[in-house]
Order: structure tokens, then C-alpha cells, then sequence
């Protein structure tokens, strides 16, 4: 069934550390990012944003796994560890609590991430408030609720609890072999009922329904247990991410409307020729390509982009409105009057009439200053499609 929206990030612990971090290398960052964007070289914001991804891919996250005592929490662990529980680093399992204190385990299938082992719910207090408090749910990023043989309102309340803390959270069954081996219905029966009974408890409470996956801890690379780790690497690089990229998506955004004042200027003082290396004016076509080459968003350089973001160009033309004169004039309806037949017309009479020529050139910086704000327009979403790439690329 479709997921709903669920909570948000909101900016606690690792966005916190992500601007620390970010705090001696960002003005280097911004620095790279407006020089490029003002000599119109993409490919060196690409490069800029890299370097702010590789710095941003250290820094520690904490994802906490949590539940009733019972459900297979350190089981859980050690299968999305890819480790046996006979190996030194394993999380003890048993079938009495073996888990006291929280305990930190990494992986290196998940670097610089700090999983978190609780002792399932019951085990030190009586109430999940109590719980969440005595476990500092406050210095987590990510929340793990594991459920097993019914999803309690232990789990519901649990969930209640991480949302209106602004947190991520996933339900993740386990003991999914244990079920398909005692269950009389199809597997495909068994996994929606399992399914719609996890939704329909939380959507009575009124929680947004999270991810649910359903896993076997004694089969790691089974079920769900593939799209669970997928889908946790693409949160992990939003919370280590995604504040600070947005931050710099202003700053681009920012970077680019000063270009666009400036060279609007240049414009009005009549200096697009030189500026710009247009032979004719009124030719909207090479103005077009002119402006485009200006920004970086000719053809040669959105294939550059494409393939140092390890892509097809087509994905990034996709983003832009104003591609050619065609889709310029047909997208924006005061450039499509001001090219109309009708209009040119017009304006060539006036060039005849030594009163009203003066009224050309004035027309023509219109349309000109027009053209150059709606392909900075294109420019800007560009950018927000390299910072989007970013933070989902694979090798972050």
C-alpha cells in the first residue's frame, strides 16, 4: 500500500554538527560556488558541492533501535550488520534480556554511523514517556521500531512519541520466518495483513504512516531487509545533508539574481554586444544561446554536468522551461507578445520615423532583459537538480 508523509527532520543533533562542520569550510565553499557561477562554469559548482558532500559524509549520525522487550532488537542489529551473532562484535541475543544499557555498535556498511541497541520497552521503566526520557531520545537521529508477533501499543506510542519530536522513524517486523512457517495464509496474504495492521493501528492514534518493512533476521539479504538498508542510506545522507545544501541552494539562488542585476545593467548601458558576443540584437536566437552560454547552460556544459554527476544530459535539459526560442516564447506569455508578428512589425515602422526610433532600442532591452531572467530561471533550477543528485548520489 503507499506510504503517507510522515514526520520531518527537523535541525537537532546532526544538523547541528553538519553546520559546525560546515562552519570552516562553507565560506571556502561559497566562495568556489560564486566565482562559477559567475564566469558560468557549472562543472566548478559541481565540483564545489562535492567537496561540501565529502565533508559532510563524516559527519556521525546516531540511529537508535528500539521496542519491546522480546521482539528482537539485537538480533535485528547484527543482521543489518551483516554479522553472525557467534562474532566478537556481535550484539548478545538470548531468549531472556540481554540488553541492560543502550550499546553502541557501528558497521562498516553503514560509516560513521552510531547504531544503537536499547533495552526493549519495559525493561527500565514503567511508562514510554519514562522511556524515552531514561534512553535520551533527544540525541537520536533516526528511530528503528521493531515489532514482532503483534504490533502493541507499546509501538504506536512509541511512534507517537518520535513524531511530535520532528523525527525520522521506520516500523520494521521481524521474525518474518517464523510467521510464514506457522501461518495457513499465502505469503502474499500474510504480508498485506501484517502490513495493514501495523497502518491501521498508527492511522487510529493519527500517525503518519513511517516505511514498514517486514524482515527475517535469519535471512539478512531477504524480503525487505535490501530496500530497509537502501532506503536508510538515502535518509542518513538527508540528515547529514540536506540543511546545509538547502542553505546553499539560497546562496546560488542569491549568487544568481546579482548576476542577473548586473548584467541587466550592462544591458540598459547598451553594452550586450561586447558583453555578450552578439552580433545582432534582434536575432532572439543567438541572444538566447548567448545568455544560455552566459550561465553555463548551453548544451556543452549541461553534458559536462551530466557526466561528472554520472548521468544523462537529458535528465538535466528536462528542468529547464526555456530550452530554445520555441519553448521561451511559447512558456512566457509577455516575451511571446513582445516576439509576435505583429509587435516587430510595428517596431520597424517606428525605425522609419526619426520622432519615435528612440523607442527601439528601449523595446529591444526589454525583450533582452526578459530573455535573461528567464534563463537565470532555468539556471536555478539546474542547480537544485545538482544538489538534489547529491544527496541521493550512491557514493555519498
Amino acid at each position: 500500500m503507499e506510504e503517507t508523509p510522515y514526520a520531518p527532520l527537523n535541525s537537532s543533533s546532526a544538523f547541528a554538527t553538519s553546520y559546525q562542520t560546515l562552519g570552516s569550510i562553507l565560506p571556502k565553499v561559497n566562495r568556489t560556488v560564486e566565482k562559477a557561477l559567475n564566469e558560468g562554469k557549472l562543472l566548478d559548482v559541481v565540483c564545489g558541492i562535492k567537496e561540501t558532500m565529502a565533508t559532510l559524509s563524516q559527519i556521525p549520525v546516531n540511529v537508535t533501535v528500539t521496542g519491546d522487550s522480546g521482539n528482537g532488537l539485537s538480533s535485528f542489529i547484527n543482521a543489518l550488520r551483516i554479522i553472525g551473532h557467534e562474532e566478537d562484535d556481535s550484539a548478545p541475543t538470548g531468549v531472556v534480556r540481554t540488553t541492560q544499557t543502550p550499546a553502541r555498535y557501528s558497521s562498516s556498511h553503514f560509516p560513521n554511523v552510531a547504531l544503537w541497541d536499547m533495552p526493549g520497552l519495559g525493561a527500565t521503566a514503567q511508562t514510554i514517556e519514562n522511556y524515552s526520557e531514561e534512553m535520551k531520545f533527544s540525541r537520536y537521529d533516526l528511530f528503528i521500531i521493531i515489532a514482532s508477533e503483534q504490533f502493541s501499543s507499546n509501538h504506536v506510542n512509541l511512534a507517537q512519541v518520535i513524531q511530535k519530536m520532528g523525527k525520522r522513524f521506520y516500523i520494521v517486523w521481524t521474525k518474518l520466518d517464523r510467521d510464514l512457517s506457522q501461518c495457513v495464509l499465502s505469503e502474499i496474504q500474510l504480508l498485506q495483513s501484517i502490513q495493514e495492521n501495523i497502518q491501521q493501528s498508527l492511522q487510529k492514534k493519527r500517525v503518519n504512516i513511517p516505511p514498514i518493512f517486514l524482515v527475517s533476521s535469519l535471512d539478512p539479504l531477504l524480503h525487505d531487509f535490501p530496500k530497509l538498508r537502501d532506503t536508510l542510506h538515502k535518509d542518513l545522507s538527508n540528515i547529514r545533508c540536506s540543511g546545509p545544501l538547502n542553505a546553499l541552494s539560497g546562496t546560488c539562488e542569491k549568487i544568481i539574481d546579482d548576476k542577473v542585476d548586473c548584467l541587466k545593467e550592462r544591458i540598459d548601458n547598451g553594452c550586450s554586444e561586447n558583453s555578450f558576443g552578439v552580433r545582432d540584437n534582434d536575432d532572439m536566437g543567438e541572444c538566447l544561446k548567448a545568455f544560455q552560454l552566459k550561465f553555463g547552460v548551453d548544451d556543452r556544459s549541461l553534458q559536462q554536468v551530466a557526466q561528472s554527476m554520472g548521468t544523462v544530459v537529458e535528465e538535466y535539459k528536462a528542468n529547464m522551461k526555456f530550452q530554445t526560442l520555441h519553448t521561451l516564447q511559447r512558456g512566457d506569455w509577455q516575451l511571446r507578445l513582445m516576439t509576435c508578428a505583429v509587435v516587430n512589425s510595428f517596431f520597424r515602422v517606428l525605425k522609419c520615423l526619426p520622432c519615435l526610433c528612440r523607442c527601439v532600442p528601449r523595446f529591444r532591452r526589454l525583450k533582452l532583459k526578459r530573455m535573461l531572467l528567464l534563463v537565470s530561471q532555468d539556471t536555478k533550477a539546474i542547480v537544485k537538480k545538482i544538489l538534489r543528485d547529491s544527496i541521493s548520489s550512491p557514493q555519498i
